[in-house]
Protein backbone atom coordinates (compact mmCIF):
# COMPACT_ATOMS: atom_id res chain seq x y z
CA UNK A 1 0.00 0.00 0.00
CA UNK A 2 1.30 3.41 -0.82
CA UNK A 3 0.78 5.72 2.02
CA UNK A 4 0.10 9.23 1.75
CA UNK A 5 -2.44 11.68 3.31
CA UNK A 6 -4.66 8.99 5.81
CA UNK A 7 -6.32 10.08 8.65
CA UNK A 8 -6.94 7.51 11.21
CA UNK A 9 -11.10 7.80 10.82
CA UNK A 10 -10.35 6.42 7.23
CA UNK A 11 -8.07 3.69 8.86
CA UNK A 12 -10.91 2.87 11.41
CA UNK A 13 -13.45 2.46 8.87
CA UNK A 14 -11.15 0.43 6.74
CA UNK A 15 -10.54 -1.91 9.67
CA UNK A 16 -14.32 -2.59 10.54
CA UNK A 17 -14.97 -2.48 6.40
CA UNK A 18 -14.49 -6.52 6.13
CA UNK A 19 -16.51 -6.27 2.83
CA UNK A 20 -13.90 -3.79 1.07
CA UNK A 21 -11.02 -6.49 2.18
CA UNK A 22 -13.30 -9.79 1.31
CA UNK A 23 -12.65 -7.91 -1.95
CA UNK A 24 -9.56 -7.53 -1.85
CA UNK A 25 -9.47 -4.01 -2.14
CA UNK A 26 -5.80 -2.04 -1.44
CA UNK A 27 -5.72 1.37 -0.54
CA UNK A 28 -3.56 3.21 -2.90
CA UNK A 29 -4.04 7.27 -1.46
CA UNK A 30 -6.26 8.85 0.13
CA UNK A 31 -6.97 12.69 1.85
CA UNK A 32 -10.34 14.43 2.47
CA UNK A 33 -12.48 14.45 -0.79
CA UNK A 34 -10.27 12.08 -2.36
CA UNK A 35 -9.67 8.22 -2.90
CA UNK A 36 -7.58 5.86 -4.82
CA UNK A 37 -8.42 2.12 -4.32
CA UNK A 38 -7.34 -0.76 -6.62
CA UNK A 39 -7.90 -4.80 -6.86
CA UNK A 40 -7.69 -8.09 -8.99
CA UNK A 41 -10.77 -9.37 -10.82
CA UNK A 42 -10.94 -12.80 -9.14
CA UNK A 43 -12.53 -15.94 -11.18
CA UNK A 44 -15.44 -16.28 -8.51
CA UNK A 45 -16.30 -12.41 -9.78
CA UNK A 46 -17.35 -13.19 -12.67
CA UNK A 47 -21.24 -13.94 -14.04
CA UNK A 48 -21.94 -16.80 -16.81
CA UNK A 49 -20.69 -14.95 -19.29
CA UNK A 50 -16.92 -14.72 -17.85
CA UNK A 51 -17.07 -11.44 -17.22
CA UNK A 52 -16.74 -9.52 -13.95
CA UNK A 53 -20.00 -9.21 -12.58
CA UNK A 54 -21.03 -5.32 -12.33
CA UNK A 55 -21.84 -5.60 -8.98
CA UNK A 56 -18.20 -5.71 -8.26
CA UNK A 57 -17.01 -2.68 -9.84
CA UNK A 58 -20.01 -0.97 -8.34
CA UNK A 59 -18.66 -2.21 -4.80
CA UNK A 60 -15.06 -1.11 -5.63
CA UNK A 61 -16.66 2.31 -6.79
CA UNK A 62 -18.63 2.72 -3.60
CA UNK A 63 -15.96 2.04 -1.07
CA UNK A 64 -13.78 5.07 -2.78
CA UNK A 65 -16.56 7.11 -2.36
CA UNK A 66 -17.11 5.96 1.40
CA UNK A 67 -13.56 6.57 1.93
CA UNK A 68 -13.18 9.90 0.59
CA UNK A 69 -16.25 11.12 1.77
CA UNK A 70 -15.43 10.24 5.21
CA UNK A 71 -11.73 10.99 5.43
CA UNK A 72 -12.26 14.37 6.76
CA UNK A 73 -13.97 12.71 10.19
CA UNK A 74 -17.76 13.12 9.44
CA UNK A 75 -19.40 10.20 9.34
CA UNK A 76 -21.10 10.21 5.55
CA UNK A 77 -23.63 7.48 4.31
CA UNK A 78 -25.00 7.35 0.55
CA UNK A 79 -27.79 8.64 -0.39
CA UNK A 80 -27.97 7.88 -4.16
CA UNK A 81 -25.37 6.21 -6.74
CA UNK A 82 -25.28 5.65 -10.22
CA UNK A 83 -23.24 3.59 -12.29
CA UNK A 84 -22.41 3.23 -15.97
CA UNK A 85 -20.48 0.28 -17.37
CA UNK A 86 -18.36 1.00 -20.48
CA UNK A 87 -16.36 -1.72 -20.58
CA UNK A 88 -16.15 -5.58 -19.49
CA UNK A 89 -13.38 -6.61 -17.16
CA UNK A 90 -11.74 -10.30 -17.34
CA UNK A 91 -10.34 -12.42 -14.31
CA UNK A 92 -7.05 -11.62 -13.44
CA UNK A 93 -7.18 -7.81 -14.62
CA UNK A 94 -6.48 -5.06 -12.03
CA UNK A 95 -8.71 -1.84 -11.61
CA UNK A 96 -8.46 1.30 -10.18
CA UNK A 97 -10.94 3.39 -8.59
CA UNK A 98 -10.27 6.93 -8.03
CA UNK A 99 -13.30 9.14 -6.26
CA UNK A 100 -13.28 13.23 -6.27
CA UNK A 101 -15.64 15.56 -4.38
CA UNK A 102 -17.54 17.58 -6.97
CA UNK A 103 -19.08 19.80 -4.48
CA UNK A 104 -19.11 19.67 -0.11
CA UNK A 105 -22.17 21.40 1.28
CA UNK A 106 -22.91 21.21 5.16
CA UNK A 107 -25.21 18.04 4.80
CA UNK A 108 -24.74 16.77 1.41
CA UNK A 109 -21.56 16.06 -0.73
CA UNK A 110 -20.88 14.98 -4.36
CA UNK A 111 -18.06 12.38 -5.91
CA UNK A 112 -17.60 10.82 -9.02
CA UNK A 113 -15.50 7.93 -9.41
CA UNK A 114 -13.64 6.54 -11.94
CA UNK A 115 -12.79 2.91 -13.02
CA UNK A 116 -9.78 2.27 -14.94
CA UNK A 117 -8.90 -0.83 -16.42
CA UNK A 118 -4.86 -1.21 -16.08
CA UNK A 119 -4.61 -0.56 -19.60
CA UNK A 120 -5.73 3.44 -18.64
CA UNK A 121 -9.10 2.84 -20.22
CA UNK A 122 -12.22 3.63 -18.63
CA UNK A 123 -14.36 0.92 -17.65
CA UNK A 124 -17.01 2.86 -15.54
CA UNK A 125 -18.60 5.85 -14.54
CA UNK A 126 -20.00 6.24 -10.67
CA UNK A 127 -21.68 9.08 -9.35
CA UNK A 128 -22.72 9.35 -5.40
CA UNK A 129 -24.38 11.82 -3.46
CA UNK A 130 -23.24 11.27 0.60
CA UNK A 131 -25.74 12.94 3.85
CA UNK A 132 -23.67 13.68 6.81
CA UNK A 133 -24.68 12.45 9.25
CA UNK A 134 -22.14 13.19 12.48
CA UNK A 135 -18.67 15.12 12.80
CA UNK A 136 -16.91 11.90 13.70
CA UNK A 137 -16.09 8.05 13.71
CA UNK A 138 -16.85 7.24 17.34
CA UNK A 139 -18.07 3.75 17.76
CA UNK A 140 -21.01 1.76 16.31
Amino acid sequence: MIETEKTGSTDLLFSRDQFSQWLGIERVEQRPGYCKLRMVIRPEMCNGLNIAHGGICYSLADSALAFASNADGRKAVSVETCISHIRSLQTGEVITATAVEKNLGNSLGVYEVTIEKQNGKIAALFKGTVYFVAHTHGHA
